[in-house]
Parts: structure tokens; sequence; C-alpha cells
């Protein structure tokens, strides 16, 4: 960005792209502190001469921090994410929103200068922030890290009504070493069912070589298998790109189809111009966008989001016949929603 006002969507955009090419939907994430990298902030932010980033070591790399004492690039960062639900919200290729602060926007700097209102946001803004992107995303949902529970630079503690707020949560070292005793009480933190009205991802563990090598084995990096994992947090997602040095892509698609939901038509009824049915979500999260059973083409009235698993819901359709789809307007072209049944003689 660099000029006020101005926002450059084509690197955005190209990545979309291609990740629809592909029949996927994105993960997207924005940052303003990465590793041995400038900062995140826009330009033109950056040549104001009152603005004054910090250069310091992080991870044994020169990085550069933001200067969120600079009340231009918090009212950026507010225009920015209003600008991005007026974009974005309603668009098929992005299925999650992360976003935060600190490196990788995970909501720490755990190496590095820690000064809130000056490399980090004053928890002040943070409140802000949070309470303007839970009204603004209508569609989409948005995540941060549950590293957002520390009570040292969050305002979570302090302020315990933000935890009302439509976020789900990601965990970007999941399956390490120290999960049970580092990770799962910030799970709990923000509340361990959180997962039946907000989705919850994460990222495996890069803490040593191993939790990457080993995340899809059959015991895990660390003697807990993903699926177990995977279950006991309700996962819709995992991001893995560096499994494919380490299995095989049946065993990377086998790992992702036990994340998030799983439809199976328990019963199907059609005749007389009308179809009832029954699903049951066997999966290990709800669905968190709009999708219907169809009959012909003819959707029901009831939306299967937020079904959880183990729970039926009926639906009933203007149509009948033996063409059972379930569509969504959250797919891109060519993808579909599959499900479990055995419709012969009914």
């Amino acid at each position: 960005m660099a000029k006020k006002g101005e926002i450059d969507w084509r690197p955005l955009e190209k990545r979309l792209e291609a990740i629809r090419a592909r029949k996927h939907q994105a993960i997207v994430r924005f940052h303003d502190t990465y590793v041995g990298k400038p900062s995140g902030g826009p330009e033109y932010i950056r040549k104001l001469p009152d603005y004054h980033e910090t250069t310091a070591k992080s991870e044994g790399k020169e990085t550069v921090f933001p200067d969120w004492s600079h009340p231009e690039l918090a009212r950026f960062v507010l225009e920015f994410y209003s600008k991005v639900t007026e974009k974005y919200d309603r668009d098929p290729r992005i299925a999650y929103l992360e976003t935060g602060f600190g490196l990788w926007a995970e909501y720490h700097l755990y190496d590095g200068p820690m000064k809130l209102g000056g490399t980090f946001p004053s928890k002040e803004f943070q409140e802000t922030f949070l309470r303007r992107l839970s009204g603004a995303f209508t569609s989409t949902p948005w995540m941060i890290s549950i590293d957002a529970a520390a009570e040292e630079s969050t305002p979570f503690a302090s302020t315990r009504t933000l935890i009302d707020l439509t976020f789900g949560v990601f965990d970007d070292s999941f399956l390490c070493k120290q999960h049970a005793k580092e990770n799962e009480p910030n799970w709990a933190f923000f509340g361990r069912e959180r997962w039946r009205r907000a989705p919850a991802g994460g990222e495996f563990s890069y803490y040593t070589k191993g939790d990457q090598k080993d995340a899809l084995a059959p015991k895990g990096p660390h003697g807990v298998p993903f699926e177990t994992a995977a279950r006991d947090f309700h996962l819709s997602f995992i991001i893995a790109s560096d499994q494919p040095e380490h299995q095989t892509l049946d065993r990377i698609r086998a790992a992702g189809m036990t994340c998030g939901y799983r439809f199976q038509v328990t019963e199907f009824r059609s005749g007389g111009g009308r179809s009832l049915l029954t699903l049951t979500n066997t999966g290990i999260a709800p669905i968190y966008h709009d999708a219907w059973i169809a009959v012909a083409g003819r959707r029901s009235a009831t939306s299967l989001k937020g079904l959880c698993p183990g729970e039926t819901r009926k639906c009933a359709v203007a149509g009948e016949g033996s063409a059972v789809t379930i569509e969504s307007d959250r797919l891109v072209p060519g993808q579909r929603i599959e499900f479990d049944a055995d419709l012969s003689g009914k």
C-alpha cells in the first residue's frame, strides 16, 4: 500500500485464484510481523517522520517490528479489515480468516522486544479491533490464536465479555511435546465447547524436526495420534504444508478426511411432490457455512449449518426423486459436498 486509502489486492487475488483452480478454499492470514522480514505496515505509514519501527533479533534474524504507538497504524488496521470484509466476507474462495498481532499474527512476541503500545498493540486497541471484527464478519468465520489467552499481553483475562465474541481459535503448534501442559490450558481458557459455535483449527508444530516428520505417524510425534487429537479438539482443518515431504498423499488425504463434518443420510422418503430426509453428522465438527440438502435441485429450507457431531436434523424438500445433493453457495466451481447414504429400495 503505497498511498493512503489504496490497497493492492492483486497478490491475494493471485493466491485465491490458484486455490480455486484446485477446487479448494483458502485459510487467509494477514500478519504485521514476520521473522527476518520488514514489518507489514503500509509504505506510506513507514515513511511518516514520527513513525519509528524497531529492528531487533528474533529467532536469530534481524526482524522489523511495527510502531503501534502511532495512531495512523491503528486507524489503518481498522480500515483495512473493514475493506477486507466488504470485499471478501461472502467470497466462496475463502473458508476461514485467521487474524491477530505479533509474530505471524499468532498473538505473541516470544522472541523479540515485547512492549505493549510499542512493538505490540495496546490492550485497549486490541479490544477495539476484536469488537469491530465481530460485528463486521457476517458470513466468513474468523479465528485468533489460542496464545491470545496470555494475560500479560491481551485483554481477555481482564475483559471476559470478549470471550463471547464470534471468533474461533487456532493452535499453531499442534501435537508439540508440551501440548498438554502449555497449549491445552489456552484451549480451555477460550472454552473447550467453543467449537460448537465457531471453528477450531491449527498447524502442526515446528518446535523440532520430528514434530513435522512424525505428525501423521501412527502414534504422532509424542505418543498421541493425529486422529485422536483432532477428535479431542474438534478440528475443522490442520495446516500441514510440509507433510508431502514425509507422508504419502493417501495418508495425507485420509488424515484430512477425519477433520470437520461428515454427513450421513439415515432416512429418505420421496413421493407426492415432496421428500423428507434425516441427516446425521458423523464427523468431529459442525459445518460453519450454510449448506442445504436438495432433491432434484430443490433445496430444503433447513440449513445444515451448526449440526454438531452425533446430532440429526430432519429436512423437508418441496421436490421428489432420487437425485439427492448437498448444496452450498460457498463452494467453488467443480467442488461438491459428498455424503454417506444407502438409498437403494428407499
